[in-house]
């Protein structure tokens, strides 16, 4: 899967900016260049190719809406694009109908490492790879699976076979933990 370059990053922003001007060629340039990126989010979520690609849309058609709200201050286009992607994702099992992961996490899976995640949500991606490998592996494992493929805490309690309350300690400690090495 492509990385993007700071270069390539500043490019987004430009074009989100300029698609939250009105500009109809900057976004059909920003489609070109994330949707396949975006579309594997919403197919790692959602499971099926239907709801994935309707789901899409909806990404589409709300940065069409919300783009003039990105502040390439705060971060980078290709971050705020993967959160409105997930928040659809959410949106979508929230409201049901859709297949949701609820295959049983192997216990074991929780006590190694595991492969790298293919999809990069953030512009210094290998300095979070980094910090998610600090993390005591069931931390980084219920972290993973929370964000990127959407479950809830009771759903990874369930997938865990462990009590909601600790599945909350674990995500709250990891994300603590991932928060104080990134501002580090």
């Amino acid at each position: 899967m492509a990385t993007y370059t700071k270069q390539d990053s500043v490019g987004l922003d430009l074009l989100l900016l300029a698609t939250g001007q009105g500009d109809r060629q900057a976004f059909e340039q920003l489609y070109r260049l994330t949707s396949a990126k975006l579309f594997g989010i919403c197919k790692r979520m959602l499971m099926q190719r239907s709801d994935a690609e309707d789901t899409l849309q909806e990404v589409y058609m709300t940065v069409w809406a919300k783009a003039a709200q990105f502040d390439a201050e705060r971060g980078r286009a290709m971050t705020w694009l993967t959160m409105v992607a997930r928040s659809k994702c959410l949106d979508r099992l929230r409201l049901g109908g859709v297949d949701r992961h609820m295959d049983p996490i192997d216990p074991d899976q929780l006590s190694r490492p595991d492969e790298p995640d293919p999809v990069e949500l953030a512009r210094d991606q290998q300095r979070i790879d980094e910090c998610l490998s600090n993390l005591h592996n069931q931390h980084r494992t219920v972290i993973k699976t929370a964000f990127f493929d959407g479950c809830t805490y009771h759903d990874l309690a369930v997938r865990t076979g462990v009590p909601l309350g600790t599945m909350k300690s674990w995500i709250r400690r990891g994300l603590m933990s991932l928060k104080a090495c990134l501002e580090r």
